[in-house]
């Protein structure tokens, strides 16, 4: 059954944007600390070295990222500083650290070598000086490095039709802003830059997409079709970025967005660079005994890491004569049995890490794949909705789904996701999502209003609400229940979200990709809390969420090449 939901039953939504300023809706569990930096913090995310940030008029700092970096693994765990300029780590393994302040903007930078921690170090204060005392910033080589492609855009000169033109075409999800504000061409130079980004085919730039001769891959598809330019607005691009990046075009006196205040500093940022060059992460899992999963786009690998020691041991994928390697999606079965996608190939892996037995198939599920709690396999192609059970005989050899459900509109969905329960299919992108109740069989499209649905990505909510992310800085809300879409526009302008995920609570976690920031709303009450990140270029393709910590646990896997994980208090 098929039901087209009329536009007349759609309602638009734009929240409210109170960034940091999110209320407790849980008390922290017992024991938590109850001292520094991180009153009212869970206990394991404090009880390390602490400290206080402060001018050298003895003012605190608030909102500024002190990062330590173990000489021994290289992980970076970095925490923010209070309304009193106090910070506190969590407990970290005894060794020698490099201190610093990331992205320190309108202040020096300030950097310690072989400062020994061990337990709760009472690190010394480190006192700041402002570059200037202007609100804005000389874009110096020390400062450009440190801003977000949102800040970067949001800073530049231009009309808000020229920014959101750029911002849609260059800022779809394959590479940050930073390419193109760091580098100066003439004309002729970024019209072809631009005519290639936009008109050749998926993240691998083979084939021109507009001419068909594009290799046939899942990223080509009508879903990704709007990230192509029209002519008139690729030249409104190309003369934009002539004008603000040409040969001789000037940097402007930059304006930082405002430092993280309130709830926003309430979190422990933890990045785990991979010892992998020229790696390119997309998709995160965990698995039951705590390891963390995890796919490369454009090599023929995937991994694990371990949380505690920052060790990451890789597999390699078979690869296919003609096909590039590269891998997408990536889930943990309760047996810890991973699944993952070999993307450009068509395929689908099984991997069992106590055996290191490998295998794989083409031509069933693939790309971004549901997993159903029984174990079964779903994806939306060739105007359906099909349903493949990896246990079945000949699955490895022929896979065939075992069940369809026909979509007669031939919608195309980017991501795709299964209920908590099991009882709803869903999947965004192509200006719409489709939704399937499993259980009867009833099939949804339902168109969303502005139409900024591409990528699509996302999950369910508790209540059985689908979200997805929009490469448009929009979050998608379908109620199956009230038959609505409501759409939820990022806190930071010219900012992608490329998924949207649920946590158990219900609050849903995007990462603001540009920005620099990851996003958590409180859909109830339309209230954001952004968790600036340390690294300014950050880009989250998809993420995996704890649920089984308290708080929620975040993770995410960068495309340039580390693993985050967010903790915050609350």
């Amino acid at each position: 059954m098929r039901r087209l939901v009329p536009i007349g039953a759609v309602g638009f939504l734009v929240a409210i944007v109170l960034s940091a300023s999110q209320p407790m809706r849980a008390q922290a569990p017992p024991g938590s600390a109850a001292r520094g930096a991180a009153v009212g913090a869970p206990a394991h995310l404090s009880g390390g070295p602490r400290g206080v940030v402060k001018t050298s008029s003895g003012q605190p700092v608030e909102g500024i990222m002190v990062q330590l970096i173990s000489s021994r693994s290289g992980i970076r765990t970095t925490v923010y500083t209070n309304g009193a300029g106090a910070y506190e780590f969590p407990r970290l393994q005894a060794g020698d650290y490099t201190v610093r302040l990331a992205r320190p903007l309108e202040y020096r930078p300030y950097r310690r070598d072989s400062v020994r921690v061990d337990g709760t170090t009472r690190l010394p204060d480190i006192l700041v000086e402002r570059v200037t005392e202007s609100e804005y910033l000389p874009p110096t080589p020390d400062i450009l490095p440190q801003l977000s492609g949102s800040e970067w855009v949001a800073n530049l000169p231009g009309t808000p039709e020229e920014k959101r033109s750029f911002a849609n075409a260059c800022g779809g999800s394959c590479h940050s802003f930073q390419m193109q504000m760091r580098a100066r061409f003439d004309e002729a130079s970024w019209r072809k830059l631009v005519l290639r980004m936009s008109d050749y085919g998926g993240r691998t730039l083979v084939g021109t997409a507009r001419s068909g001769s594009a290799p046939t891959n899942p990223f080509q598809t009508p879903a990704l079709a709007g990230l192509r330019l029209e002519k008139g607005e690729m030249e409104r691009v190309v003369q934009w970025l002539v004008r603000v990046r040409g040969l001789d075009s000037p940097d402007p006196p930059l304006k930082p967005f405002p430092r993280p205040r309130g709830a926003a500093t309430r979190a422990v940022v933890t990045e785990y660079e991979l010892p992998v060059e020229l790696s390119n992460i997309h998709d995160v899992a965990g698995a039951p005994d705590g390891q963390i999963w995890f796919t490369i786009n454009r090599s023929p690998l995937i991994g694990r890491l371990d949380p505690k020691t920052g060790k990451v041991v890789t597999y390699t994928v078979p690869t296919v004569k003609g096909k590039i390697p590269g891998n997408h999606w990536i889930n943990v079965d309760p047996d810890g049995i991973v699944w993952f996608t070999p993307v450009w190939a068509g395929g689908l892996g099984r991997l069992d890490p106590r055996t290191a037995d490998m295998r794989i198939v083409y031509g069933g599920p693939t790309h971004s794949t549901a997993r159903h709690p029984d174990g079964s396999l779903w994806r939306q192609g060739d105007g359906h909705v099909n349903k493949w059970d990896p246990s079945s005989p000949g699955f490895w050899t022929n896979p065939k789904p075992v069940k369809s459900y026909p979509i007669p509109g031939k919608s195309s969905t980017y991501g795709t996701s299964i209920s908590w329960d099991g009882r709803y299919w869903g999947g965004g992108g192509n200006n719409g999502i489709v939704w399937l109740d499993i259980q009867s069989g009833e099939v949804r499209e339902v168109p969303v209003p502005s139409g900024l649905s591409a990528h699509g990505r996302g999950n369910f909510d508790p209540d059985g609400n689908l979200w997805v992310g929009s490469k448009h800085g929009v979050l998608v809300k379908y109620d199956h229940q009230t038959e609505r879409i409501s759409e939820y526009s990022a806190p930071t302008p010219y900012a992608n979200f490329y998924s949207a995920m649920a946590d158990r609570n219900g609050d849903i976690w995007a990462g603001e990709m540009h920005a620099g920031k990851i996003a958590r709303l409180n859909p109830r009450t339309g209230q954001w809390i952004e968790y600036v990140l340390p690294t300014p270029w950050s880009q989250d393709y998809n993420s995996w969420l704890d649920n089984s910590t308290s708080p929620v646990t975040y993770w995410y896997g960068d495309q340039y090449g580390y693993i985050v994980r967010i903790q915050p208090f609350q």
